[in-house]
This record gives C-alpha cells, structure tokens and sequence, in this order.
C-alpha cells in the first residue's frame, strides 16, 4: 500500500495556497489552478506545508488522498516551473509550425492539420521537435496525446509522431519474411 498521502507537499518561494471551502487555491508566477476537493477529504496549511488527509479508513478515502496529494503537488510544481511534453516527427517532408495560438501540421495528408492551443497553453517548434507547455500537467498531457494522435508511429518505418525517448517496437515486412523461407 503506498503511503503518498500522508507525505506533505513543500510550498516553495513564489507559491501561495489558499484553502476556500471545498476548493484548494494555487497561485504562483506563471499563474492561478483551482482544484475542487472530495467530501471526504481536508486539506490543511501548516508553515511551508500542505497536508492533506482523509475523514475515514475506506479503500475509496485512501485512494482519494494519494491522488489529492499528487494533485496538489502537481499544480505547486505547474505555477512555479511550468509544465511539459516534447514530440519530434519521424518522416520525409513532415513540417510543424506555431502560428500564435495554433500549431499548423503538415504531415502527408491532403490538407495541413491544424491544433489550437487552450487557454494556457503554448507550443514551441524548433526543426521537428514539437514542445506543448503549460502549467497545468493534465491538460499539457492530453494536448500532447491528441498532437501524436494526429499521426502516430506506424511499426514498418517508424513514421509519425512520437514522445522524444519513446520507443517504437518495428516489425520485420513482407521482404524479410520470404527472405528467411528459403
């Protein structure tokens, strides 16, 4: 059993926390998240800490605060350094350019994909390496998921669009196939 909840979570120079009611408040330079909180679960302020615990002893209560902890670790991390995620493309003529608030992608199809960035948001391009940051760690992670959806790796040639470090597991084809029949 993992014991994260019961860990406190450092608020560093910069970072203010607010409890309001049900509602956990972070603010820090690169902006405010919001976090809305379980029946069952509290969160305190004590110093330079953030403790959260649970009311009861249930399976579901205990799960809560981990993911609560982590939760507000998450957004402390988010407001003071910011948030993540780099993609590169893999591919013959495979193009991404940041247009303000939109990454324009041309990438084999007919017609250029573009994806508009939310609220908070901002994509960076540099050759075919593509980096979506941002404060908030879900959201930076699910722009970055649809983005490699767009076009991901394909197994034959490892074309499309990856998470730098990922692995692409490759199958042989059809050539190396017969090749090995004889």
């Amino acid at each position: 059993m993992s014991r994260v909840g019961n860990m406190p979570v450092g608020i560093p120079k910069g970072v203010k926390v607010e409890v309001r009611g049900r509602d956990v408040v972070v603010q820090g330079s690169k902006g405010e998240l919001k976090l809305n909180l379980p029946e069952r679960i509290n969160v305190e302020l004590k110093g330079n800490e953030v403790w959260v615990s649970k009311k009861g002893a249930a399976t579901q209560e205990r799960a809560s605060q981990g993911t609560i902890r982590a939760l507000v670790a998450n957004m402390v991390k988010g407001v003071s350094d910011g948030w993540s995620r780099e993609l590169e493309m893999v591919g013959t003529g495979y193009r991404a350019e940041a247009k303000g608030g939109e990454l324009v992608l041309t990438i084999g199809f007919s017609h250029p994909v573009v994806i508009k960035a939310p609220d908070g948001i901002s994509f960076k391009v540099e050759k075919t390496k593509i980096t979506v940051e941002g404060i908030d760690k879900h959201l930076v992670g699910q722009i970055a998921s649809d983005i490699r959806a767009v076009r991901p790796p394909e197994p034959y040639k490892g074309k499309g669009i990856r998470y730098v470090g990922e692995y692409v597991r490759r199958k042989a084809g059809k050539a190396a196939k017969t090749q090995g029949a004889v």
